[in-house]
């Protein structure tokens, strides 16, 4: 695959405890992401956050370091990505998405290895 010049970066902002189909949710995106064939994804774990209802997560209270924020990125062609969209709309109940423009200046990868 070969990806340059314009894309779309879709971010999503969750928390660490969400959940789909008994799973964790950046899990289950990523997963799906891979099997749609998409180009790639990256989960951040964040050490403080806070969303829509204004409850602070952070790592340095104990009792709130169960849900800290996470947010997956995910970059690819502007027609992959309107693709994608929808799956994310079922699967994140509770949570932000944002779709921006960027560019892509490089993007490399070795051969197709088989999963170890």
């Amino acid at each position: 695959m070969k990806i340059q010049g314009q894309a779309k970066k879709i971010c999503i902002y969750i928390g660490d405890s969400d959940s789909w189909h008994g799973k964790a949710l950046h899990n289950a995106i990523a997963e799906r992401a891979r099997k749609e064939g998409m180009a790639g994804v990256t989960i951040l774990r964040g050490i403080q956050g806070f969303g829509a209802n204004s409850r602070i997560h952070t790592s340095s209270i104990l009792r709130l370091s169960e849900d800290l924020p996470v947010v997956v990125e995910i970059i690819d062609t502007a027609e992959r990505v309107e693709l994608f969209l929808p799956l994310l709309d079922e699967m994140v109940t509770e949570g932000l998405i944002t779709v921006q423009d960027c560019e892509v200046f490089k993007y490399v990868h070795s051969p197709k290895e088989p999963d170890k």
